[in-house]
Parts: structure tokens; sequence; C-alpha cells
């Protein structure tokens, strides 16, 4: 069996990164939550 986590750093930018959350309005939620709760990084 072959591991489930196979790291790729393209791929984590891709789907996590803060351009693509501030695409959607979804992802903006998101920020603005984390913003909110004082988070120091808001994404990847």
């Amino acid at each position: 069996m072959s591991q489930t986590y196979n790291p790729s750093k393209r791929k984590r930018k891709t789907t996590h990164g803060f351009l693509v959350r501030t695409k959607t309005k979804n992802g903006k939620k998101v920020l603005k939550a984390r913003r909110q709760k004082g988070r120091k990084k808001l994404s990847v």
C-alpha cells in the first residue's frame, strides 16, 4: 500500500495558496475568518 500524503509544493500552492483563496467568495470568507481569529499565517 502506498502513502496517502505525497507532498508537492506546486499542488499545495495551487490548492490552498493565498491567491487561490482570494479568487473565490468562500475563499475570501476563509481568509476573513482567519484574520478575525488572529492567525499569523493566513494561508500557505
